[in-house]
């Protein structure tokens, strides 16, 4: 199995590969999930490049955001210029990058970043068809969950990535929206500010309920590669270069059967949220999954460094060769390597002469030959050939060895690519104006106002009574946004079309592929993270018959993306800020005691409300809901806008429908959302 390490820069990169990694993930200074990183500029890519695979290690790039509409081409010309660069492979999120790589750049290796939020195994023929070779797991999901995908992966051909250390996001990956609507920093867009780890209490206590230890399947290693996970993969490009070797050692220890006390003890001081946790792999959920980073923990950190330092200090000597030596009586010296790679580098010195006193002996030559300190090599095997009675000057066989050992270091960098792969965004028209349908989203049926004039369509749960739905309003099924047991989702799907349920909304890959074959139309929701008309059509591809916008997307912009479908975007409601596993509200309330009718508090008194989903998830809402009924020349750009109600009475819900459907002004605490910010 390979472990995957962090590179944040060159000294991270140096520390990962000395420690042992097999492969390294880095980002460049754009499009990056860790824009706030140093990261990489193209020419120290290359440098990074040729220094990984001198040492037989890969380099994988991450191009990990959502991608603006007017961002497509540079993102394009980025990929094509680091795939030039000689990058092994490159770590992908956003849908229409994806698709115009596979067309434009078919040699590209494409992995799925775990911002894609895939858990569970509908989604990998989606991903398959997209040209994905491997797909990141998101953090969630059990060791049950995932010896099933790893299954299901291999009759596809897919490998499987898994995070086996380091952060954990209290939000499923992908589906985190708090730092942008808080802070004005996405964490889509690679500029997460962490508000999550400041005070959020479901109890108003003070404490940090939305802030997790962080995860270490280090232990499990041997299991993970034994269920099929092709990459063991660390967390923290943001982290120094001394938690990277250790992280990076501690799992070349795990998978090589070595138990190393002092080197666990050293990672968990350099850095730990008050330990690590395995809940999740283990469904072991609940408050020993949460901690903070306290003072002690950075004072313990300091004294780690000094050793950390030497896990990384000096070369790891990793590649094989072969050396020969050849030496006869009136011939030149001659120096011979030979890689695994079968790469063949000959070096000639003066010719020898013959022995005054001590003859040089061929242990003597071996001696020489085999000193390869501070390069990554070491000989495998030592051929020499050499007549009796001759004096080598063993200075100058360590210079031919040196000379010998740097050619073959430069004929193991692979030569730089040049593949053109050129993409330009073409002029976009601003979609003609229209007046939007209105789609009502509701936590049951028993809010639904009896009056639903102007509602094209009404959204409830997958599990609701549908039958309460007017026959004249099409009724949709909204998906779990985390599905556990896809065959339960799809039978119950399929009862649904019983009572003239046809449509599904949608908000991640596997729930589109459920509803396809099941042979549902599909709307995609805001969850799939789409803001360029590329996405647009890479969605239309696998099935959806309408597309709602990213909540994240720039009003402006909007206007001019284009598609074959269907656009809309979330218009009114509470905008969910985070799809959470572990239930934040747990950690001081029993079920029967919140009654799912909970919040969480931040440290200014500002309250969030908290919903679970029938167990299997919960979702943390915005404080004010979303309003743009009085934006009725923006809307009027959308083919249909959706309004989400979480605790509306039916008579507020009522008059809300109307105030849309009059374009009327607000009348209660209201947020624009992020429509109008132009999230960087």
């Amino acid at each position: 199995m390979e472990i995957l390490s962090p590179a944040g820069n060159m000294e991270a990169l140096t520390a990962a590969v000395r420690s042992g990694a097999n492969a390294v993930y880095l980002g460049l200074k754009e499009f990056s999930a860790r824009r706030n990183a140093d990261n990489f500029s193209l020419e120290d890519l290359k440098t990074a490049v040729d220094y990984c695979h001198e040492r037989n290690v890969k380099v994988y790039v991450a191009i990990n955001t959502m991608i603006k509409e007017k961002e497509l081409a540079d993102a394009v010309n980025t990929v094509t210029r680091a795939y030039n660069c000689s990058a092994d492979a490159f770590i992908v999120t956003d849908l229409g990058l994806i698709s115009v790589l596979r067309t434009i750049l078919p040699e590209a290796e494409l992995h799925a970043s775990t911002q894609m939020t895939v858990h569970s195994p509908a989604a990998i023929k989606p991903l398959k068809r997209l040209g994905i070779s491997r797909v990141v797991l998101g953090r969630e999901m059990s060791r049950e969950e995932i010896r099933e995908f790893c299954k299901a992966a291999r009759k596809e051909n897919i490998e499987v990535e898994v995070f086996v250390h380091g952060a954990l996001c209290m939000c499923v990956s992908g589906q985190c929206l708090m730092s942008s609507a808080l802070g004005g920093r996405s964490g889509n867009r690679g500029l997460c500010a962490g508000p999550c780890r400041l005070e959020f209490s479901s109890s108003g206590s003070g404490r940090y309920d939305l802030s997790l230890k962080d995860l270490s399947l280090i232990d499990y290693l041997r299991e993970l590669e034994n269920m099929g996970v092709a990459s063991a993969k660390i967390e923290g490009r943001m982290k120094r270069p001394e938690y990277v070797a250790a992280a990076t050692a501690a799992c070349r220890a795990s998978l090589e059967g070595r138990q190393d006390d002092e080197l666990k003890a050293a990672l968990k001081s350099v850095f730990s949220r008050s330990g690590f946790t395995d809940g999740y792999y283990k469904s072991a959920l609940g408050k020993d999954m949460f901690g903070t980073r306290t003072r002690d923990d950075a004072e313990i950190s300091k004294s780690a460094f000094s050793y950390l330092h030497s896990l990384y200090r000096n070369e790891r000597s990793v590649v094989p060769i072969d050396i020969s030596a050849y030496i006869k009586s009136g011939e030149q010296l001659s120096v011979t390597l030979i890689d695994e790679r079968k790469n063949k580098i000959s070096v000639s010195g003066d010719i020898p002469e013959s022995a005054e006193n001590r003859a040089t002996t061929e242990d003597d030559i071996k001696t020489a030959l085999s000193k390869l300190g501070g390069t990554p090599y070491f000989a495998r095997k030592i051929n020499v050939d050499i007549d009796d009675g001759l004096f080598v000057n063993i200075s100058q066989l360590n210079r031919l060895r040196r000379s010998a050992v740097e050619e073959l270091g430069l004929c193991r960098r692979e030569a730089n690519r040049y593949k053109n792969a050129e993409y330009r965004t073409s002029a976009r028209q601003e979609r003609t104006r229209r007046t939007p349908e209105i789609y009502t989203e509701f936590l049951s049926a028993s809010y639904i106002p009896e009056d639903l004039s102007g509602v094209c369509g009404v959204i409830l749960p997958l599990d609701a009574d549908f039958d309460k739905v007017p026959k004249a309003t099409k009724k949709i099924a909204r998906l779990p946004r985390y599905i556990q047991n896809e065959e339960k989702v799809q039978n119950r799907l399929l009862s649904l079309k019983e009572n003239g349920v046809f449509t599904a909304l949608c908000d991640n890959l596997s729930a589109m592929k459920i509803a396809v074959d099941a042979g549902f139309k599909v709307i995609c929701s805001n969850g799939l993270n789409c803001a360029n008309s590329e996405s647009v059509k890479a969605l239309e591809s696998l099935g959806a018959c309408a597309v709602t916008l990213s909540a994240e997307t720039y009003m402006p912009s909007a206007k001019s993306i284009s598609a074959d479908v269907p656009i809309g975007i979330f218009a009114f409601g509470r905008l969910p800020l985070m799809l959470t596993k572990n239930c934040p509200v747990k950690n001081t309330k029993t079920c029967a005691e919140c009654k799912n009718k909970s919040s969480i508090t931040d440290r200014q008194g500002v309250k969030f409300p908290v919903r679970c989903k029938n167990g299997a998830y919960s979702e943390i809402f915005n404080s004010s809901p979303i309003y743009l009924a009085d934006k009725r020349d923006d809307l009027s750009y959308f083919d249909f806008i959706i309004l989400s109600f979480l605790d509306e009475s039916p008579k507020e819900a009522k008059r809300i429908i109307d105030d849309y459907i009059e374009a009327r002004p607000p009348k209660a605490e209201f947020t624009r959302g992020l429509y109008y910010k132009n999230i960087p």
